[in-house]
């Protein structure tokens, strides 16, 4: 019987140059391989790097991914994740700042906000508007978005690597 795969992307968005080899190796404690990425400067954030990694495996690979990154300070990452059969998406977002997010997502990429979770921003609202909308821009990971944006903007037309989980 086949094991039903999964792909997605790391994206290192900021990593201070001593860093970046204990990344590597962090990447490659969970995919059982040796990670070379290709680091290049990142324009964003001057004396900092940054670098994609596009990875097949499990479904959970992205978790564990993140889960392998998250808690370095100076480091801003992405993992995506793409649904598989009976599996949602997933995407991770890190900043030293905010912290880790995580969002399920559709076959597109779309954040799914669960009915519990908007249930929770109108009953939390009381009837404030701008309650509900504080709570629905938590689920949908805005404030993430916001600081990364100019990190993604920075990495366009940057080389990407495929790397396949062995096992």
């Amino acid at each position: 019987m086949s094991v039903a795969l999964t792909r997605g992307v790391l994206f290192v968005h900021s990593a201070p140059t001593a860093l970046c080899p204990h990344v590597e190796w962090a990447i490659g404690s969970v995919v059982d391989k040796r990670t070379d990425l290709e680091w290049t400067a990142q324009p964003a954030a001057p004396g900092m790097f940054r670098a994609e990694l596009s990875w097949t495996g499990n479904p959970g690979t992205g978790a564990q991914l993140a889960s392998a990154l998250r808690g370095w300070a100076h480091l801003r990452y992405e993992v995506t994740e793409e649904p598989s059969q009976g599996v949602d998406g997933g995407r991770w977002s890190h900043t030293p700042e905010l912290g880790i997010f995580h969002a399920v997502t559709d076959v597109h990429g779309n954040i799914m906000v669960s009915e519990d979770r908007i249930r929770y921003a109108y009953e939390s609202g009381a009837g404030d508007p701008s309650a509900v909308y504080h709570e629905l821009s938590l689920a949908l990971g805005e404030a993430w978005d916001e600081e990364l944006e100019p990190f993604r903007h920075a990495a366009e037309g940057a080389p990407v690597r495929w790397l396949h989980q062995v096992g």
